[in-house]
């Protein structure tokens, strides 16, 4: 047994010997897939004749390299061509014959078995080539040795193609056609895109990365729609010569598969200068779970490549112009989202106090000035791209929720065949930081060797203390204070306040661990690269494979989640109003205003941004407390006064509806439901130019009608939240709670027919607090001034002669003033933050 596997060993470590073989191999099969690839995502062209025609542009490619360029000959081509076409041939049955399996019997998806059949082809090429075909020669029949130098310049090319494959394999080529937006449709990646159109579409402002048109006053930057401020600002300046639609997402993550293979072929060359060895722990770097696990939704999440750029900047000993490669890093990774330019800016300065304190490096005068100049373009750069365009809001709640589990490295999350999911808390998904099987494999190998190895490993240690300091260091951060133990919440922690306001402004804990995430696999190359030596090749290798195919229990999913491709997104707004109400107005809110504040804000954000209006419909990572504030009052003026903006479009919530219902000038404005929408136009009937059809609203109850004497329950089985204004909480099953100051009723009743309102309520008063003060005015006009003690009340409120004598008027408005408002939280009572006056129960006009 022992000899089979040495025999194994050799003849595989034969195989590999040759670096232009293996470049040969990957350069062929990349070719290949991606030929067949691309016609079978964007033609009818079926599997089989897609596949035949990859295979004779593949087959010339791979005849010409190993001819001309691997073996060194230079005769007896014609036996050659004879014999390699032969071989050929039979590497295309069994990929054809491989094609047909996994189609019929395995169900994969006919680009996943194009490509996974097409793998077979170069290999069995290149191995009967080696062997039989192509060692002719009319000076020896030998193979011809290239020397390493010779070699060098090619291997780069290596893991460009393993991340073009692996993009292909995972992604596939469809999201590459910057038309393609139906993938964009749903989600995150909505934003992302919708954040992006609105910046095309707008003047250049000051700073270059705000986007106002996006969020009118509670707009920030297109920074805070992680629209990847890079790509934006590079294709903005050309955006007039961009077709419609246009995304650059797609290129981005390609961008990404490339780049980590890149940056991880680098900094595994640091270990090692084997180019099997790089390409396969590259391998191991481009198949991470949780950077793979970023595209669906968060794709500038998924640049993953600039913490491992960060990583091999530390550990080159010798990299050419040092502090400008670290200025550029930063100063990309400013622009591609926050969380990722923490990490690396901690890994920077790291590397800066090594340098002054382990190498002795001139504190006073180098390191000083790169600190100084270094950060001083970073701050430059993320005031221009946004970072400060909102000064509130930025720490909101998450931390100790969305962390890192203890056993986030172990739990495969849906991610492997063969390792069960582990249980965990509602927020674990964001330190979602599966290994993977085949580093788990080789984590198994390698923990033996820390102690054969230490003292070369303490050493290492020594020199790249700080680094180690910072890696602890963000590892407790991503666990956070409250300690998950796979199901179980084992340990929490008091922090102060001022601490956790801190530590929620990057609330996704979890996802900061990932700068250790990737030094794991690196020491864990090291080490069996170190201790196995020429094992280290096999065992790599095996360890890829598990990698790839384990984990594409948790990838497949990607791929077929690729919708059909289309330059449109469905909407529902399908009424031809819309199409005149964007050339009509210039802006489009939504009342009450908020962050993302109906589900159907997706529709309406589209909708304005393909015309080129503004909206504040929309959806961002911040916003400003204070501006959301502002706004909803700004809003509230505009229900009471009736005073809307003549250039504006607004969609309304069923209450808001309700109130504009009776302050709008019906004479003037447009009232109506279109597509689900309630909509309020001011001026449209007005309009000369407008459709007869629309000027027609579609009609509908607005408020349902009131009988005197009638009772109105305001639980949650009643109809009494139909007569509710602002100020008031969510139903419950007894009634309704104020929350907030003040709140107002509307009742579709001529107050000249009116005596009184009788309210059966409850009252806030526990023992924190003596009694509640109450003021009511009934359209306007004072009525009441009362003091609640009990905890049940019943109110009868009269109402005043100079509210009967307005014989115009057909709606009864309460306003209720609530000055002694308190939350249960403040008071120490629950958790509950309202702040709490009055319950509703019932109510009786009489």
């Amino acid at each position: 047994m022992k000899r089979v596997f040495i025999q194994i060993r050799t003849w595989y470590e034969k195989i590999i010997a040759n670096r232009r073989n293996v470049t040969n191999i990957t350069a062929t099969s990349a070719v290949h897939i991606l030929i067949v690839s691309l016609l079978l995502e964007l033609t009818a062209i079926p599997s089989i004749a897609s596949n035949i025609f990859a295979f004779l542009v593949a087959f010339g490619i791979s005849f010409l390299v190993n001819y001309r360029w691997i073996f060194d000959l230079s005769g007896n081509s014609d036996r050659a061509i004879r014999h390699f076409l032969l071989i050929s041939l039979s590497a295309f049955v069994i990929n054809n014959l491989l094609l047909i399996f996994f189609l019929r019997k395995v169900s994969v998806p006919p680009v996943g078995a194009a490509i996974l059949s097409a793998l077979a082809v170069p290999a069995v090429v290149f191995l009967a080539g080696r062997t039989w075909v192509l060692r002719y020669s009319n000076t020896t029949h030998i193979l011809t040795e290239v020397p390493r130098r010779q070699n060098e310049s090619f291997a780069p090319i290596l893991p460009l193609l393993l991340g073009i494959i692996a993009f292909l394999i995972v992604v596939g080529p469809r999201v590459l056609s910057p038309l393609n937006i139906a993938w964009l449709a749903s989600g995150d990646p909505a934003t992302h895109y919708l954040g992006w159109v609105f910046f095309r579409n707008s003047p250049w402002a000051f700073p270059i990365g705000l986007n106002p048109r996006y969020g009118l006053e509670l707009s920030s930057s297109i920074l805070y729609s992680d629209s990847n401020v890079l790509l934006a600002l590079l294709f903005k300046p050309f955006s007039s010569l961009l077709p419609n639609p246009f995304q650059y997402f797609g290129i981005w993550l390609l961008v990404c598969f490339c780049l980590q293979a890149w940056f991880s072929w680098k900094l595994i060359g640091v270990i090692s200068d084997s180019i099997p060895i790089r390409l396969l722990g590259a391998g191991l770097f481009v198949f991470a779970p949780p950077m793979i696990m970023r595209i669906p939704g968060h794709s500038s999440l998924a640049g993953h490549f600039l913490i491992t750029a960060a990583l091999y900047i530390t550990f080159h000993p010798n990299l050419a112009r040092h502090r400008f490669v670290w200025a550029v890093l930063l100063v990309t990774t400013s622009m591609v989202h926050p969380y990722l330019l923490v990490m690396v800016l901690l890994i920077w300065l790291t590397d800066l106090a090594r340098r002054a304190f382990k190498e002795k490096t001139s504190i006073g005068n180098e390191l000083i000035i790169e600190f100084i100049v270094i950060l001083s373009v970073i701050c430059l750069v993320c005031w221009q791209v946004g970072y400060f365009s909102t000064n509130s809001g930025l720490s909101i709640g998450g931390f100790g929720v969305y962390r890192m589990n203890l056993l986030s490295i172990l739990d495969s999350n849906g991610w492997s065949y063969l390792l069960k999911d582990i249980s965990g808390g509602v927020g674990d998904y964001e330190g979602f930081n599966y290994l993977g099987l085949g580093v788990l494999f080789l984590f198994v190998i390698a923990i033996p060797l820390l102690f054969s190895t230490w003292r070369r490993l303490s050493s290492t240690v020594r020199r790249y203390s700080y680094l180690l300091i910072l890696l602890i260091s963000l590892s407790v951060y991503a666990i956070t204070n409250n300690i998950g133990f796979g199901p179980l919440d084992v340990v929490y922690y008091y922090l102060p306040d001022f601490v956790l306001r801190f530590a929620n402004t990057l609330r996704g804990s979890g996802r900061m661990f990932w700068p250790v995430y990737y030094l794991i696999i690196f020491t864990i190359i090291f080490l069996v690269v170190n201790r196995y030596k020429r094992f280290s090749i096999l065992l790599l290798s095996l360890a890829f494979i598990l990698q790839a195919v384990d984990t594409n229990a948790g990838w497949r999913g990607i791929r077929r989640n690729m919708v059909e491709p289309s330059q449109t997104w469905n909407t529902p707004l399908s009424d031809s109003f819309w199409h005149e109400a964007t050339a009509r107005y210039q802006k489009v809110r939504y009342i009450p205003p908020g962050n993302h504040p109906i589900p159907e804000w997706m529709s309406l954000a589209y909708l304005t941004g393909t015309q080129g209006l503004a909206t504040d419909a929309v959806y961002l990572a911040r916003v400003g407390s204070e501006e959301v504030a502002n706004a909803r009052s700004k809003a509230q003026d505009i229900l009471k006064n009736g005073n809307f903006d003549h250039d504006t479009l607004y969609i309304l919530d069923d209450n808001s509806f309700r109130q504009a219902v009776i302050s709008v000038d019906k004479k003037f404005s447009l009232l109506a439901k279109i597509d689900g929408f309630n909509v309020v136009a001011p001026g449209w009937q007005d309009c000369e130019e407008c459709s007869p059809k629309i000027k027609n609203p579609i009609t509908f109850a607005l408020v349902p009608a009131l009988n005197l004497n009638e009772r109105v329950l305001f639980n949650n089985q009643g109809n009494g939240i139909n007569y509710l204004g602002d100020g008031w909480s969510y139903s419950e099953h007894w009634g309704t709670w104020s929350s907030g100051s003040s709140a107002t009723m509307f009742f579709p009743i001529p107050p000249r027919q009116v005596d009184s309102i009788f309210i059966g309520a409850n009252a806030f008063v526990p023992s924190a607090i003596e009694n509640q003060r109450l003021t009511v005015t009934v359209n306007g006009i004072p009525t009441a001034d009362l003091v609640l003690k009990e905890p049940a009340v019943v109110l009868d409120i009269k109402i005043p002669e100079a509210v009967k004598q307005e014989l115009e008027n057909e709606t009864l408005e309460v306003r209720f003033n609530f000055p002694d408002a308190a939350s249960p939280k403040d008071i120490g009572l629950s958790d509950d933050p309202r702040e709490l006056a009055l319950g509703l129960i019932a109510v009786t006009i009489r």
